[in-house]
């Protein structure tokens, strides 16, 4: 790890503490060129000092060298040039090791007091050069230039690689905290984008949940009211040909209403997909009975529209205001349904009428497979802040003139509570104490809104 920047140390492909191949040769370079000017500087050095030539040429490669371990000892740098100053060596070595260390990572005080160490040391010695080079005839300038000189020379090899450095070290740190922040905002965008896969995945849980409780609710009851009077129909066909009649048209009208209901489920689930392709035209049926059915049905459905008409719009779910209705559809397949409502009738919510209905539709259909000819009683209570529903059922009858087995899927009560506790109401079931069977629902009057 380097004093230049913290990078990752996997990510590193050069040898010893270079991060990169090129690096390393860069380094490698200014140290040879370093070594080769202090070693020709060593020679005049050498005849200053009075110390043989090649004792100065060595001193000066060794001390040049050092400038290969810039990146891993600014420092160290730093100090060895400012040391071989006085002896007129260095300048390439200065200049590169004052660069690397103000890009360096060291605090600003480190930086300042050797780059100010090194101003000094370059003053000085420039000022006393000059003044001997002055006494020895070697210059001829005035006194009055020499500290021109001097302070003009010290600033030009130390200001300029500091700042320099200063700059590429800020720059670096801003790139870093840029590819930082990057990272960061990527990480934040997937970690949404699974957020919102996962959202996505629930909301078509809970719709697939919402298609399959409406299906159950519209399948099971009529259905099961279809079966009830089959069954009875089945009973008195040779012996009362007219009720035999009057159940025939009920079973017809329960399989109408609950087709109906169907296809405005099937209509939601096709919302926003392209119009369909026109389905070609029906086989011819020769059953008469069949086609008055179908007679009837048109009849009761309204004009077929056009190629060129719009699709009707879809109506809303069933509200309080066919509960009446409701009960009757039950008193018809033979039970005894007892509704009494309290309360001043208001409306509600779409939300709240629909999941009352379908909760009183759901304990009718419950008490038709599992209590069939059992008294049964529904209480309505409107209050002013909720409205309250209790569907109860007494114990059925031991023996009756047939049995009519109706099948259950055992999801009718938990679709029941999953309705009332979305809205926010509370809901009861359970048996009760003379050997029926209870269910209660209270529904927030807001709730929907």
């Amino acid at each position: 790890m380097t004093t230049t920047g913290e990078s990752d140390t996997a990510a590193r492909t050069g040898p010893w503490w270079w991060e990169r191949r090129r690096s390393a040769v860069l380094d490698v370079g200014l140290g040879l060129a370093s070594a080769s000017e202090c070693g020709v500087e060593g020679v005049q050095f050498a005849d200053d000092a009075g110390i043989p030539v090649a004792v100065g040429v060595t001193f000066g490669v060794l001390a040049g060298s050092a400038l290969v371990l810039r990146r891993r000892w600014p420092i160290a740098v730093v100090l060895i040039s400012v040391a071989i100053t006085p002896a007129r060596m260095g300048i390439l070595m200065a200049i590169v090791g004052l660069y690397t260390l103000a890009a360096s990572e060291l605090p600003r005080r480190i930086i300042g007091a050797l780059a100010g160490m090194s101003l000094a040391g370059t003053l000085i010695v420039t000022f006393v050069r000059t003044n001997q080079d002055m006494a020895n005839g070697d210059l001829t300038i005035g006194e009055g230039f020499i500290p021109f000189i001097a302070i003009s020379t010290s600033l030009g090899v130390t200001a300029p690689p500091v700042l320099l450095g200063l700059y590429v070290g800020a720059r670096r740190r801003l790139m870093e905290s840029l590819r930082e922040r990057a990272d960061s905002l990527e990480r934040e965008l997937q970690l949404l984008a699974e957020r919102a896969e996962e959202r996505a995945e629930w909301a078509r849980g809970e719709e697939r949940t919402r298609i399959a409780r409406d299906m159950h609710d519209v399948v099971a009851h009529r259905v099961s009211l279809m079966v009830v009077h089959a069954a009875a129909l089945q009973a008195v066909a040779r012996k009362d040909p007219e009720k035999a009649v009057k159940n025939a048209a009920l079973v017809g009208d329960m399989g109408r209403q609950a087709l109906t209901e169907l296809r405005q489920m099937l209509g939601v689930l096709r919302a926003g997909d392209t119009p369909p392709k026109p389905a070609p035209a029906p086989a011819p049926v020769p059953l008469a009975a069949v086609g008055e059915a179908a007679d009837r049905a048109a009849s009761r459905a309204g004009p077929v529209a056009g190629p060129g008409a719009a699709a009707p719009e879809l109506p809303e779910g069933p509200c309080l205001a066919e509960l009446d209705e409701l009960v009757d559809q039950s008193r018809a397949a033979g039970m005894a349904v007892d509704l009494s409502v309290d309360g001043d009738t208001r409306a509600y919510a779409a939300d709240v009428e629909e999941t009352a209905y379908r909760v009183v539709q759901e304990a009718l259909t419950n008490v038709h497979k599992h209590a069939a000819g059992a008294k049964t009683y529904v209480r309505l209570a409107h209050r002013d802040a909720e409205i309250a529903m209790q569907v109860e059922n007494g114990p059925p009858p031991e023996a009756g003139p047939a049995e009519v087995l109706l099948p259950s899927g055992g999801n009718g009560l938990v679709g029941m509570k999953e309705r009332v506790t979305a809205l926010g109401g509370v809901f009861v079931s359970g048996p009760t104490d003379a050997g029926g069977f209870k269910v209660s629902a209270v529904l927030p009057a807001s709730a929907g809104q």
